[in-house]
């Protein structure tokens, strides 16, 4: 770095512009979305080891100066000096007792995976919470807690893959009917009209007579609809775009079509279609929230949070299963309403910079564009 020059901005050892910067300030100045997000980031990295969370299976096992994990590989009994060459049940108190003699085991803090039956229960199923069953049992003996934080994994998972697959498709179509217009928006426009007036949730249960629903089924059932969501947006950025000065000296250039959409002019739509994905990833999770809930999304068993939801309408006497279920939806996307609130703050021109001279890079702008807006009849 030269003498008098000033510091980089960095951000994890990376160089970031000045209005990067101002909008990672920005972002931050909203407390409420900024804390929002970093609960929401160690929910989702809790959940993502929900393996080692929740689960029927030790962490770890020693024995005969062994070492095994039990969740990353299945060991028959006769490993463990039993009699059967299959898979090890490690709650039978048989196998505990072998394991034992000559070794020991560390457990997962809740000893029960999201499809894992309690046996054991004193009262029938729904079972009230126990020391074992923290969050009680739903009504086929399942434990309520461990089922949570698998739902909340699988539903964040899919609402995350359904709005990046739906933005990539949502962004090239608004991109295309916005540079090229004319017939092409036209015939786009009308397209979208009589697609998004297909009836989803009619096909969605056509297709759940004819096969059996499952995460990547679903997802492609709705990606074939979710896409729309960020077209408009797009579009219009690109309609307004199109004619500036840099687009047509590019185009004189002989900058291909291709070059001057995706790299000079999707850009400046992309602030727009930003500030809209936290909201478009809350729908997605809603819609697969509601498909369980009415009994046409993840196959029956899933850990679902929509089921769970379910679950608790058909058994008002046991309210954990309705209040467990409310309270990981509402939670869930409370937090990501209030991330999509700080990022559209931290995109907000008319904040960006309020209360500052604007950096080098559109000092010349301003400069240029004063006598314009000032100046008499």
């Amino acid at each position: 770095m030269q003498a008098g020059s000033p510091p980089q901005d960095r951000l994890f050892g990376l160089k970031i512009s000045p209005i990067t910067r101002r909008r990672l300030r920005n972002f931050q100045a909203n407390r409420r979305g900024y804390w929002s997000f970093w609960i929401f980031l160690v929910l989702f990295l809790f959940t993502l080891s929900a393996e080692f969370i929740a689960n029927d299976k030790p962490i770890l096992i020693s024995y005969e100066n062994g070492l095994y994990m039990p969740i990353f590989q299945a060991y028959p009994e006769t490993t463990f000096g039993g009699e059967f060459e299959i898979e090890a049940d490690y709650r039978d108190p048989f196998v505990q007792d072998l394991i034992h003699e000559k070794g020991w085991i560390i457990w997962p803090p809740i000893p029960f995976s999201y499809r894992t039956i309690n046996y054991n229960l004193t009262q029938s199923a729904p079972s009230p919470p126990t020391t074992d069953n923290w969050l009680g049992t739903d009504d086929q003996a399942r434990d309520v807690l461990a089922r949570a934080i698998y739902g909340f994994r699988i539903s964040v998972l899919f609402g995350l893959v359904l709005t990046g697959f739906s933005s990539i498709i949502g962004v090239t179509a608004g991109a295309v009917q916005g540079y090229f217009g004319g017939w092409t928006d036209l015939l786009f426009q009308r397209f979208m009209e009589i697609w998004s007036g297909l009836p989803t949730l009619y096909l969605l249960i056509i297709m759940a007579s004819v096969v059996q629903p499952n995460f990547w089924w679903l997802l492609g059932i709705m990606l074939l609809f979710s896409w729309m969501a960020l077209v408009g947006v797009v579009r219009a950025e690109f309609l307004r775009v199109r004619n500036f000065d840099y687009v047509r000296a590019a185009r004189a250039l002989g900058v291909s079509d291709a070059v001057i959409m995706f790299r000079h002019v999707l850009p400046n739509a992309m602030v727009a279609s930003i500030t809209f994905l936290p909201f478009v990833l809350a729908g997605a999770i809603t819609t697969l929230t509601s498909l369980d809930f009415l009994g046409f999304g993840l196959p029956p068993g899933s850990a679902s949070l929509g089921e769970l939801l379910k679950q608790g309408k058909d058994n008002l006497q046991a309210p954990w299963l309705g209040l467990t279920g409310f309270l990981a939806i509402a939670i869930m996307l409370t937090l990501v309403v209030f991330v999509g609130e700080a990022v559209r703050d931290a995109f907000d021109p008319r904040k960006l910079f309020a209360g500052e001279a604007p950096p080098p890079e559109t000092a010349a702008e301003t400069a240029t564009a004063a006598p314009a807006t000032g100046g008499g009849a």
